[in-house]
């Protein structure tokens, strides 16, 4: 009898010690709390963690991209509605609001059932626990990355591939990746590999290296372009941001000179820095809180 209850303590030490060791259970997703998720990890477990605070930018602010707002709205449009739609791939300069469009997206069609988890690149390699989670959902999800690139090394690479298209197992109806990016083919790309290309007859054909890196970007369904902007186009945004928090017409003209000299000191005319120029005048010359950031504008292509 004394042996057993020697065992019995043992055997509770033991548990104790394990309990201690293993990381404790992840919370299961609270799918009220909010319409946008972020992927977490800690100990290498991940869950869902919900938005508190939300991006509140409109379509409406997204001003001068009416073709690209249209392309991904329509296929956002289609996906919300339980139709055919494609993963979305939106690459270009930098500050000329891919992200925001996403966003924007978002803010119009949650109420339709849209939801937005926002995926980091190095968790990428967690893509099918994530389909796993939500493929027993109604709602419609968007796995967003932002400015994404790879290495070829990277584990996440290999992880985007199987997931867009690849894998024996189906990718669930409910789920959409929408990725942005600075590089069209999201990997980095040398001139050494111009040395394999080929020519065969009067056809110019891509080495192994270059068809690899193109087989990522081309899993997207739907690639959308956006451009940088010329100094005309900065200064009408320039203006809109600064008639947005109250300046009169007078002093939006008057804030010319110094919107440009803003741009070349940040060696950039995107729609970000004007943003940014708005809030510093308007900050010191009107002294009026600023709202929420909002999107660059973007003109038509």
């Amino acid at each position: 009898m004394k042996d057993l209850e020697k065992l019995v303590r043992r055997i509770d030490g033991l548990v104790d010690r394990l309990e201690a060791i293993m990381p404790a259970p992840m919370p299961a997703p609270d799918w009220r709390a909010s319409v946008a998720f972020r992927w977490r990890k800690r100990g290498g477990r991940g869950w869902l963690a919900p938005v508190a605070r939300l991006h509140r930018i409109q379509l409406e602010d997204l001003r001068d991209i009416d073709r690209q707002k249209a392309l991904v709205e329509q296929n956002t449009r289609q996906f919300v509605a339980g139709r055919p739609a494609n993963n979305v791939l939106l690459t270009g300069a930098r500050g000329t609001g891919k992200s925001s469009l996403v966003k924007a997206l978002l803010n119009r069609y949650a109420a339709r059932g849209l939801r937005l988890i926002e995926v980091d690149k190095q968790d990428l390699v967690d893509l099918a626990e994530i389909v796993d989670l939500v493929a027993a959902r109604r709602e419609r999800f968007v796995v967003f990355c932002d400015d994404l690139s790879f290495e070829a090394s990277e584990p996440g690479y290999k992880a985007l591939k199987v997931a867009l298209d690849g894998s024996i197992a189906a990718t669930s109806e409910n789920l959409l990746i929408y990725a942005t990016s600075n590089r069209r083919h999201l990997m980095p790309e040398f001139m050494q590999e111009n040395l394999e290309y080929k020519r065969v007859g009067e056809e110019i054909h891509p080495g192994e290296t270059s068809e690899e890196k193109i087989s990522l970007s081309e899993r997207f369904g739907l690639w959308v372009s956006f451009y940088p902007f010329d100094q005309d186009e900065y200064l009408d945004i320039v203006a809109h941001w600064l008639g947005h928090f109250g300046c009169s017409a007078a002093a939006i003209e008057a804030a010319r000179a110094e919107a440009l000299q803003w741009a070349l000191g940040r060696g950039s005319r995107s729609g970000r820095v004007a943003w940014q120029f708005a809030q510093d005048w308007a900050g010191r010359k009107a002294g009026r809180a600023q709202p929420s950031p909002p999107a660059p504008r973007r003109r038509r292509r």
